[in-house]
């Protein structure tokens, strides 16, 4: 008699009880890994192409708040070299949209509702 106390059986079954496998590394990402870091580094820096090509400082401010979110969720393993260079050329863009019109932001839909 096997157990902790008297009567006790061991509830476990033998035959349903597998060893854990990781699963092997492969390219793309695992159902569990979350991607959010990624896309907003992607989308920040295309926002502050925009933005320094265009002069949009809206998507200047767009590009800050997506580095900001790709810094607040990337891991400890991911390319510091990335994403601080994301966070330069959004800075970047907002600066220089506006060294070269220093007149407040006009919103794109703001003249919709006049």
């Amino acid at each position: 008699m096997h157990g902790n106390g008297p009567g006790s059986s061991d509830p476990r079954r033998p035959d349903k009880q597998h060893r854990y496998k990781p699963p092997p590394p492969s390219a793309q990402a695992a159902p569990g890994e979350d991607l959010t870091p990624d896309y907003m580094n992607i989308l920040g820096m295309i926002f502050s192409m925009c933005g320094l090509m265009m002069r949009l400082k809206w998507c200047a401010w767009v590009a800050l708040y997506c580095s900001f979110i790709s810094f607040a969720n990337s891991r400890t393993n991911d390319d510091t070299k990335q994403i601080l260079s994301s966070f330069m050329l959004s800075i970047s863009a907002v600066v220089m949209s506006y060294l070269q019109n220093p007149q407040p932001m006009n919103l794109p839909w703001s003249t919709v509702f006049v």
